[in-house]
C-alpha cells in the first residue's frame, strides 16, 4: 500500500547537516505510513557516506528510498526528479540542510488538510539557525493578513519556509517554465495556490538554516536577476489576467533593482561616462542623440 505522505528531500554538499535532516523525518509519530525520498545531486563531500550509514543502522531505515545522481544535474532538475518520485496523497518538503523538531508535525498538518478540503497547502512557524548554531525567531519572513490567497502570495512574495510545507499531491505535470526557474519553491507554491487556499499553523515545528543554501551565495545583483527571471517565467505560465498585472509590477521592480545595484557598484564618474548608461539616456532622448550624431558628421 502506498504511504500517505512522501517526504521530498534534495541534498548537495550537506554532510554537516544531512543526518539531522533525515532524523527529523524518521522521528515522526503518525497514524499513517511515511516514505522519505532522498535525491543526492552527486555531492562532492561525505553526504553519500552519511546517508548509507543511516540506511544500514537506523531502525526506521525502511522508510528511506535513496537515489544518488551519477553526475551533478543542478538544483531544479534534481528537485523535479525527486518530486516526480513522490506518489503519495501528500508531499512534505525538507531540504538536506534544514530539519524538523516536532515529532507530530506531519500528523498535525495532514489532519488539517484531511479535514479542510478547500486548502491545498499547510505551512507553519519555524526557527532560524544562524552561524554558531544560534536559534532565533524568524526574521526573514512575516506572514501577512489574508495570506491564504494567490493574490496575496503574488503581491507580497514568498512568506513560506520550505521545511514547513505539506501539500496535496495534485500537480499532474510541471510546466516547462518551472524547470527553467532559478527559484523553485515560490513557483511551486504559486502553482498550488491555483488549486486552493494556503493554511498557516502557529506551531513551531522546524528549523531553517540561514546562510547555507544555494541562494545564500548570490550577491544582490544575481539575486535581483534571479527574481526578474522568476517573474518572467511565472508570467509566461499564468493565464490569470489580474494576477499577471501584479506580477508585471513585481517584474519591473526587479528590473529597477538591477539597474540601481549596477549603478551602486561603480562610482559616479564611471557611470556617467559608461557607454551602457549613455545608451539608456539616448533611448529616453532620441532627438538629442541624433542631433549630436549629425553635428559630428558635418564637422568631418
Amino acid at each position: 500500500m502506498r504511504p500517505k505522505v512522501s517526504v521530498c528531500m534534495i541534498t548537495y554538499g550537506h554532510e554537516k547537516f544531512i543526518r539531522e535532516a533525515i532524523e527529523g523525518v524518521l522521528m515522526q509519530e503518525c497514524n499513517f505510513d511515511v516514505e522519505l525520498l532522498i535525491a543526492n545531486d552527486c555531492s562532492p563531500d561525505n553526504t553519500d557516506e552519511t546517508i548509507k550509514d543511516i540506511l544500514e543502522n537506523h531502525s526506521r531505515a525502511s522508510w528511506i528510498n535513496y537515489f544518488k545522481q551519477e553526475n551533478n544535474i543542478g538544483m531544479m532538475p534534481n528537485f523535479i526528479f525527486n518530486l516526480k518520485r513522490c506518489k503519495s496523497q501528500y508531499i512534505a518538503l525538507c531540504e538536506g540542510d534544514d530539519y524538523w523538531t516536532d515529532p507530530f508535525k506531519l500528523q498535525k498538518q495532514v489532519d488539517y488538510l484531511d479535514s479542510n478540503l478547500d486548502y491545498v497547502l499547510c505551512f507553519h512557524k519555524i526557527k532560524v539557525k544562524k552561524s554558531g548554531n544560534v536559534l532565533v525567531e524568524d526574521f526573514i519572513t512575516k506572514v501577512p493578513e489574508n495570506y491564504e490567497t494567490q493574490q496575496t502570495f503574488a503581491s507580497l512574495g514568498n512568506y513560506i519556509h520550505t521545511p514547513s510545507v505539506v501539500y496535496r499531491n495534485i500537480i499532474e505535470e510541471f510546466p516547462n517554465e518551472f524547470s527553467m526557474s532559478p527559484i523553485g519553491d515560490y513557483f511551486l507554491y504559486f502553482i498550488l495556490s491555483e488549486y486552493g487556499k494556503l493554511k498557516y499553523l502557529d506551531d513551531e515545528m522546524a528549523v531553517y538554516r540561514y546562510g547555507v543554501g544555494i541562494h545564500s551565495t548570490y550577491n544582490q545583483i544575481k539575486l535581483a536577476e534571479a527574481n526578474f527571471k522568476l517573474f518572467t517565467l511565472i508570467l509566461s505560465y499564468s493565464n490569470n489576467f489580474n494576477i499577471n498585472k501584479i506580477l508585471i509590477d513585481r517584474q519591473l521592480n526587479a528590473l529597477e533593482t538591477i539597474e540601481k545595484l549596477i549603478r551602486r557598484e561603480y562610482d559616479e564618474s564611471f557611470v556617467s561616462n559608461n557607454v551602457f548608461f549613455k545608451a539608456l539616456k539616448s533611448v529616453k532622448h532620441p532627438n538629442k542623440f541624433w542631433k549630436k550624431i549629425k553635428n559630428k558628421l558635418m564637422k568631418n
